[in-house]
């Protein structure tokens, strides 16, 4: 059974004009995505909406799957320029709350492109492999996350650690069981009384982003004290 998204209903379909056909084809499959679920698009179906001949499509997109591979490079492209957006607003901040402000980008643009997300969140629907825009804008996202990472972690004294790489792991988790939640409809009966869902999300994340630092900075605090209990090394005596 097709999953219904929470977007508005599917506009009517534009005319095809000659020389963007690939973007109506991909314009058309995100409306049915919308109106219909992921299970029943097809390329056919696409070229009909766009207006075209059913055999047109085929010379961009041979498969379904290629054709929902192109939908989540543009829903990744698009991800990777909000998240560039929100950290430059956030530039002269610490490291922790750049990295934290990647978190509320992430979590506000799932909430309003649920039918992208749906689509970059399946990869056995997609040929994420063989797209070099995909692997790209992914790992420059999380090259950033890292860097900011690495920078309040340091900032507080933390070492690096297996604890920290378990840190960002649990960060993404978060950050992606949010919007994964918002997109399926469940805040609803999870979201706080008189409280809206981005208002939830957006607490939910604060709140674990304060315990974050809170460990970085006790972190930094008990390294402190062991170093100084080792204090200098006496040099050997020469015999």
């Amino acid at each position: 059974m097709a999953t219904r998204s929470s977007s508005p209903p599917a506009a009517e379909p534009r005319a095809y004009h000659h020389g963007n056909l690939r973007e109506a084809l991909i314009e058309a499959a995100v409306a049915l995505i919308e109106r219909d679920g992921l299970d029943k698009l097809s390329v056919r179906e696409a070229a009909k909406r766009a207006g075209v001949s059913p055999g047109a499509p085929f010379r961009h997109f041979a498969t379904k799957t290629a054709l929902l591979t192109a939908v989540a490079e543009q829903a990744t492209q698009r991800l990777r320029a909000h998240v560039e957006e929100a950290v430059a607003a956030a530039a002269d901040a610490p490291p922790l709350v750049r990295f934290g402000a990647i978190g509320h980008a992430y979590i506000e643009w799932a909430r309003t492109n649920p039918t992208h997300f749906r689509v970059i969140s399946e990869r056995s629907l997609i040929d994420y492999d063989s797209s070099p825009s995909l692997r790209s804008d992914n790992e420059t996202i999380r090259a950033r996350m890292r860097k900011l990472f690495d920078e309040a972690f340091a900032q507080s004294g933390s070492a690096a650690s297996a604890d920290a790489a378990h840190a960002q792991i649990a960060a993404r988790a978060l950050v992606y069981g949010l919007a994964r939640m918002a997109v399926d409809g469940h805040f609803p009966e999870w979201s706080l009384s008189r409280q809206s869902t981005a208002k939830t999300m957006a607490g939910t994340l604060d709140f674990f982003m304060s315990l974050l630092a809170g460990a970085a900075q006790a972190g930094g605090k008990e390294e402190a004290p062991a170093q100084k209990k080792a204090g200098p090394r006496t040099p050997a005596k020469k015999r």
